[in-house]
């Protein structure tokens, strides 16, 4: 172990190992109050232990953009920062993300810790994105001295609602640019260029050797079935026993399990949402960001020390309501206003059904009545016809599961190539919280087509503000995991769930409903150019239902406290990060590219530099030979050792398959490239 200083009052206790139960060892960083006092700088007395448990390389951490990992230990929590099996400076070898012998060695790792002197036996879980899904993953095992849990941004369902599929459909800038990619290169790195450590240098080579690219188990398994079932808490809530505090944003990837949790959960529970993207409160855009590590201080105060703080008299469901406000995609900040409620659904809630009508518009039911109140009466019966743009969905934003930026902007430009219904102004403010969802009947020309419907607010001014937005691959109506084609001109019903939301209309506004069939590049387009036609009227009636709440809240919110961070949008960054989409005049073909690169300095003196980005290809001609691109190149400096390593993946489609070639190298000191090539062929599986 060495001791090191991680920041004002606090030190870092590097490489503390903790042995699982079949003799591997997992490498934990421990951040505590300094002075520790106790042997090896760990603390005495002993103190409560937070536990955040992840596959990225602890010793690449800089703790101040993580910054519970220095606020905790300033009040009294000793923060445990372990890197998973096969990953980081841990032993064992790593073949994909959430397997269950994770879980089982988080288990152990918990009573591991709360064995220790220097703990007094309370171990929680907290972590964002990988660290929160493990939280609720090894919550399901009930160790017994888990005493609570704060996950943030986080999946209950790792098919419908993770990085990896979207509504059946391949996601497809995100993986290959950011994340599948990245675990590429950080898996093989070695976490010291000096190799100073004992074993390290046996742990990087087993690493090297074993480790294999996550991304082609997830592009082995297109339906939902076991696989994703491994790791996926939604159906085996009531396992969680433990307390658990759930934080999410709606413009985060994942603002349907905060919800849909919180709702299954049975023990003592907490829902915060803000409007937030995949960041914690204090730093995520747009704002109003909030100092969430008070009310997380608060909560282990309260189930680690017994104090009473207020927080559990406190509604246990808080929520930004989002108005219409910026559409810069750099704004920082966002209009609406904080709603307290006394659980899930919330009080008062309702339905309002809208329907799309003749000439673009979308009437309520009253509109709708004919003499008899046969609905239909007044719009007719028909059908629209759109010709699909798989180039549409980049007004849409891009799907937040890590990148810092891609705010949705004004709506018009994809609308201009989807169909659009739009309700006359509204007489008085109308407010939506939960999950809106469409019935659709549509034919469609080709076998496969993905549907995407996207919900506006239009303003006086003629601005269209995306609200929510839900997929389906039509071939997966019946069912995720035995998906069927579509019968080609055949009417078909899709019933499609939009992400959960809070929203309030603003007198004068007008509710939009868009259907398109692509969002890309956040999705793989669909191998056929095809048409689609909407069915509306008698019999055939598509509709969108909204889930309206009364105007105010049963009880008034908490106060929250301001964060003592700045906010930061993606042009701020050093070197700026960077999206641009450009097209082709003659032949459509559209390429989008985005690329963040970051350095940082950890509390020993290496220097971390990162590179990484992705190119998505595709052509309205073509849509089956679309390609993607994605690299990530990240190099380490101590003292005067440098390691680097890269990884680009190249996946390239035809109407029948997915071609799929990743490439590694790693560099130590300039020396000869260790190299390894995947290279493979996966068919499509009606995607």
């Amino acid at each position: 172990m060495k001791v090191l200083r991680a920041g004002e009052g606090v030190s870092l206790v590097r490489d503390v190992l903790i042995p699982m139960r079949d003799g591997v060892r997992l490498a934990a960083d421990v951040y505590v109050p300094h002075p520790g006092g106790g042997a090896g700088g760990l603390p005495e007395p002993p103190l409560p232990v937070v536990l955040d448990y992840l596959p990225y390389r602890k010793d690449e951490v800089d703790p101040a953009a993580m910054r519970h990992y220095l606020e905790l230990p300033r009040h009294g929590y000793a923060v445990a920062r372990v890197d998973i099996r096969g990953t980081g400076g841990s032993e064992g070898h790593a073949v994909d993300e959430y397997v269950a012998q994770e879980q089982e060695d988080g288990y152990d790792a918990i009573e591991w810790l709360a064995a220790q002197p220097w703990c007094d036996g309370h171990v929680n879980m907290m972590g964002i994105s990988y660290g929160g899904f493990t939280a609720l993953q090894v919550a399901t095992l009930q160790p017994p001295h888990l005493t609570s849990i704060i996950p943030v941004d986080f999946t209950d369902d790792r098919y419908t609602d993770d990085c990896h599929y979207r509504g059946g459909l391949l996601r497809m800038y995100y993986d290959i640019g950011w994340y599948g990619t990245r675990m590429v290169a950080w898996n093989a790195m070695p976490t010291d260029p000096t190799f100073a450590a004992d074993g390290a240098r046996a742990i990087w080579e087993r690493h090297l050797a074993e480790d294999e690219p996550y991304l082609l188990a997830w592009l082995r398994h297109q339906v939902d079935g076991p696989y994703w079932r491994q790791g996926s808490v939604a159906e085996i809530a009531d396992r969680i026993a433990c307390p658990a505090f759930l934080i999410g944003g709606w413009r985060d990837g994942y603002p349907n399990p905060p919800v849909r949790l919180f709702e299954r959960l049975t023990g003592p529970r907490k829902l915060l949402i803000g409007p937030w993207d995949h960041r914690y409160p204090d730093s995520a855009i747009p704002g109003p960001r909030i100092d969430h590590l008070r009310e997380v201080v608060r909560w282990l105060d309260h189930w680690c020390r017994g104090q009473d703080t207020g927080i559990m008299d406190e509604p246990p469901v808080v929520v930004f309501m989002q108005e219409a406000g910026s559409l810069s995609p750099l704004r920082t900040e966002t209009a609406g206003a904080w709603r307290a409620e006394r659980g899930w659904p919330p009080a008062g809630a309702s339905e309002r059904i809208l329907w799309p009508a003749e000439g673009g518009t979308l009437v309520p039911d009253d509109a709708r009545a004919g003499p008899r109140g046969i609905p239909g009466g007044r719009t007719g019966t028909g059908a629209d016809r759109l010709a699909v743009d798989p180039t549409v969905g980049v007004s849409g934003g891009l799907w937040s599961g890590g990148v810092p930026f891609g705010l949705p902007g004004d709506q018009r430009r994809d609308e201009a190539h989807a169909l659009v219904y739009t309700s006359g102004p509204l007489a008085a403010p109308l407010s939506i919280l939960g999950r809106a969802r469409a019935i659709l009947h549509v034919a469609s020309s080709a076998a496969v087509l993905g549907v995407t419907v996207s919900l506006s607010d239009v303003t006086p001014d003629g601005a269209s503000h995306l609200i929510a937005k839900g997929t389906l691959n039509g071939t997966r109506r019946f069912s995720l995991s035995q998906p069927a084609p579509l019968e080609p001109h055949a009417i078909e019903t899709l019933t499609i769930d939009l992400d959960a939301t809070g929203w309030r209309f603003g007198t004068g506004h007008r509710i939009r409903l868009s259907i398109a069939c692509a969002d890309w590049p956040n999705l793989w387009p669909t191998p056929e150019p095809a048409s689609l036609e909407v069915q509306r009227g008698v019999g055939t009636a598509s509709r969108v239902i909204l889930p309206v709440v009364p105007e105010d809240g049963p009880v008034a919110p908490p106060p929250f406290h301001p964060p003592p961070v700045p906010a930061r949008h993606a042009a701020s960054f050093d070197p700026p990060a960077t999206w641009t989409v450009t097209r082709d005049e003659l032949t459509g073909r559209a390429v989008a590219t985005v690329r963040v690169r970051t350095a940082h300095v950890t509390p020993d003196g290496t220097r971390i530099e990162r590179d990484a980005g992705c190119v998505c290809e595709v052509s309205p001609d073509d849509p089956a030979a679309a390609v993607a691109r994605g690299w990530h190149r990240c190099s380490s400096v101590r003292d005067g050792h440098a390691t680097e390593g890269r990884a680009e993946v190249v996946v390239t489609s035809t109407d029948r398959d997915f071609h799929v070639t990743i490439d590694l190298a790693i560099t130590i000191d300039g020396g000869t490239p260790v190299t390894r090539r995947w290279d493979e062929h996966i068919a499509r599986v009606l995607l």
